[in-house]
């Protein structure tokens, strides 16, 4: 195992209620009538397609799409500077790897602007080689082209890499870059069979050891 890469909302920040929050304040502003379970419906997306989506539905005026994206990061940014939270493992994991020899990575679907913020309110950027985002290419996850750039940073075959992903989307993504994925359900979408394409499922990163990454790679 030469490398790993992370996804990030969900998987080592507990962000996803955050986007959620500022989603409904910020569309809701513009009279967009979202609730929080609608929320639910954009939580794949990026932050341009969500914009886009409720554009469709409820057109609004006297602000551009780029301005509403905005401030939706400007909050999501403001929240994780001060709400945010470590997922379980997170750190283990990551010293662990560093200690291995192994090259981590990030690669979210999140703006690149919020990168920086999640990585100082955990103190783990310096665990980080590289890291992509959705800013970076032409289309985001479930689209493998995110990991097919990150692999390019990092200079590994996919091979010889593994994948930490919470979502459906992000483990498509992957395993279509043809890199295996190990998939961290949330608690409540553990059992879903939705997670069955993924080369391995976890609880929770603190359940990782390098023995079954080792395993997944020879496999």
């Amino acid at each position: 195992m030469q490398a790993a890469i992370f996804d990030m909302d969900g998987l080592l920040i507990h962000s996803e209620p955050f986007w959620k929050q500022a989603e409904q304040a910020v569309f809701s502003a513009l009279g967009v009538p979202i609730t929080p379970q609608e929320t639910d419906l954009t939580a794949a997306m990026t932050t341009r397609e969500v914009t886009e989506f409720w554009y469709q539905k409820y057109p609004w005026t006297g602000l551009s799409h780029k301005e509403v994206e905005q401030r939706v990061i400007n909050q999501v940014s403001y929240l994780v500077q001060h709400q945010g939270e470590a997922m379980a493992g997170v750190r283990d994991i990551l010293q662990t790897l560093t200690s291995q020899g192994v090259k981590i990575a990030l690669a979210t679907n999140s703006p690149k602007s919020i990168i920086p913020f999640v990585f100082e309110r955990l103190d783990i950027g310096h665990f980080f080689l590289t890291y992509s985002s959705a800013d970076d290419v032409q289309h985001g996850k479930p689209k493998p082209d995110i990991y097919l750039l990150t692999l390019s940073k990092l200079g590994v075959r996919a091979q010889d890499c593994l994948s930490f992903e919470d979502s459906v989307g992000g483990i498509k993504a992957s395993l279509a870059a043809g890199i295996k994925s190990i998939a961290i359900p949330h608690s409540h979408e553990f059992d879903d069979e939705k997670f069955n394409i993924a080369s391995h499922k976890l609880r929770s990163l603190s359940e990782f050891d390098h023995s079954l990454g080792q395993q997944l790679l020879s496999a």
